[in-house]
């Protein structure tokens, strides 16, 4: 079993930023790639970034350079650190952890951007 606790979701204006953090608990050794998903209202959920225990992150293409992924392994934290927020980033972003046997998923933290 793997825990996965968020944090960081807020309501910010167009053009700001926020950093979103995920803290895993449990089985963390089985942990091979950490990310970060969203959903906004009335759409599908989306990955937003992933990173693997080697460090290598993929984004989706349209958030690349505005969007960086990090990871604290010493922690068994995995950050989302979003720049020039726009109002269409609005959505539930979920953490998640993909084990062997399938995935975990955080409860979700909402990111509101006010135009």
């Amino acid at each position: 079993q793997v825990q996965l606790v968020e944090s960081g979701g807020s309501l910010v204006q167009a053009g700001g930023s926020l950093r979103l953090s995920c803290a895993a608990s449990g089985s963390i050794f089985s942990i091979s790639t950490m990310g970060w998903y969203r959903q906004a209202p009335g759409k599908q959920r989306e990955l937003v970034a992933a990173i693997t225990t080697g460090d290598n992150a993929n984004y989706a293409d349209s958030l690349k350079g505005r969007f960086t992924i990090s990871r604290d392994n010493a922690k068994n934290t995995v950050y989302l650190q979003m720049n020039s927020l726009k109002v269409e980033d609005t959505a539930v972003y979920y953490c998640n952890a993909k084990v062997h046997w399938g995935n975990y998923w955080g409860q979700g933290t909402q990111v509101t951007v006010s135009s």
